[in-house]
């Protein structure tokens, strides 16, 4: 069974992934996890997502992935032993040590190994089968053709995960020194700032104190900065070399992020599932929010080897509001994020057949039922006035000029 497996970094984002399509989500608690500024969950919380999810028949994957010292596992079997008491489906781990530990500490738990155990050859994969994992998250360094040969290598009943979508790493798949010795955080740790994203100079060695700007457009330099990862025209590709989890990046991405690329994707497995043509209407929906100019990695060889040139994130749309109830009465109750006005066009972002439907703003009171022209005060309860049959959690946005 092929699944879509989301990025939630907070509970929001959980929910959001859900809702748009997703089957299963990864995330993680207040340590022991690789992204340690996202919002990540409490206990408490990590027994509601797990709840929330089963209720839907959907997933929860804990991330259990830092490169792991000696210190870091202190408290870590009795971590462990709480995930497997709530229920979560599986953790996701790239430590041999802490792997032996799921194994003696939580052996109900289904081991997942991360694509931080950089598994990028057919004999390292079966390895850690033999070692008791049941899904192997291959690094993004490989070909479709590698990843084939390992799916034939491997047992049956082991699953291959792969990204198909998001940002890439300029390191093997993550392993980074460069955040820790400019600023102290270890990106092996959880604490990665995303150090290939500032901006450089070089300074020839004779010339001291001369630096020179290293020019690659009129938004900046940033000549670590890898494009994005998007493969939502190959899933075809990815299915028959064997993958059945298809994985988004963006823990630390915003909650209009999640529904946008969800949508897509859940859109797009759906309709290769169905056996209809690629909508590349799709493709058009990826570069509605936040991104880099897209790459298809190394899937197919050596046709991808530019994609560590790029630039600046863009997006040619912007988050409005998002709908809070139901439209009823020819009103729907939404909360302003962005300001717009009347007059102008939003678009819907939803699971349901208003995607992509237009409002023209035209009618807005306030919950006092006083009318409004301008939108512009942030988280804004509005009525506003729409013959759609919008549904709570769907989002409004609107087209941006990009700069």
């Amino acid at each position: 069974m092929l699944e879509l497996l989301a990025p939630a970094g907070n509970m929001e984002k959980l929910k959001v992934a859900f809702r748009y399509g997703a089957d299963a989500c990864y995330m993680a608690g207040k340590k022991f996890g690789l992204r340690a500024f996202s919002g990540n969950f409490d206990e408490d919380e990590l027994v509601e997502a797990v709840n929330y999810a089963h209720n839907l028949g959907k997933k929860i994957y804990i991330t259990v992935n830092i490169v792991a010292h000696n210190s870091d596992f202190e408290g870590l079997a009795e971590y462990l032993k709480y995930l497997q008491e709530i229920g979560v489906d599986a953790v996701i781990v790239s430590d041999m040590g802490i792997m032996s530990f799921v194994r003696e500490y939580a052996p109900k738990l289904d081991i997942h190994v991360s694509t931080q155990a950089n598994i990028t050859n057919k004999h390292t994969a079966k390895a850690f089968c033999d070692m008791g994992a049941k899904r192997i998250i291959l690094a993004r360094e490989l070909s479709i053709k590698e990843i084939k040969e390992i799916r034939d290598y491997i047992p049956d009943d082991v699953e291959i995960e792969t990204f198909v979508h998001g940002a890439m790493c300029i390191s093997y798949s993550g392993r980074c020194l460069l955040s820790n010795y400019l600023t102290g955080r270890d990106s092996n740790r959880g604490a990665c700032v995303q150090a290939c994203r500032f901006e450089y100079t070089i300074c020839e060695k004779s010339r001291d104190g001369e630096h020179y700007e290293i020019q690659e457009d009129d938004r900046g330099t940033y000549i670590l900065n890898s494009k994005d990862m998007c493969m939502i025209e190959h899933l075809k590709d990815v299915i028959d070399a064997g993958v059945t989890s298809f994985k988004i990046e963006g823990r630390m991405k915003s909650a209009y992020y999640v529904a946008t690329v969800v949508n897509a994707y859940r859109r797009a497995l759906d309709d290769l599932i169905a056996g209809k043509d690629f909508d590349n209407a799709l493709l058009e929906e990826l570069e509605k929010t936040s991104h880099r100019r897209y790459t298809t990695g190394f899937f197919y060889g050596e046709k991808d080897k530019e994609y560590i040139k790029d630039s600046m994130p863009i997006q040619s749309h912007e988050f409005m509001a998002i709908v809070k109830s139901d439209a009823k009465d020819g009103y729907a109750l939404i909360e302003q994020r962005n300001r717009f006005k009347v007059g102008e066009t939003l678009e819907v972002l939803s699971p349901n057949d208003t995607f992509n439907k237009v409002i023209e703003v035209g009618e807005m009171l306030s919950e006092d039922n006083e009318i409004i022209e301008d939108a512009n005060k942030v988280q804004q309860l509005i009525k506003l006035k729409t013959s759609l049959n919008l549904k709570a959690g769907d989002i409004l946005r609107k087209e941006v000029v990009l700069k």
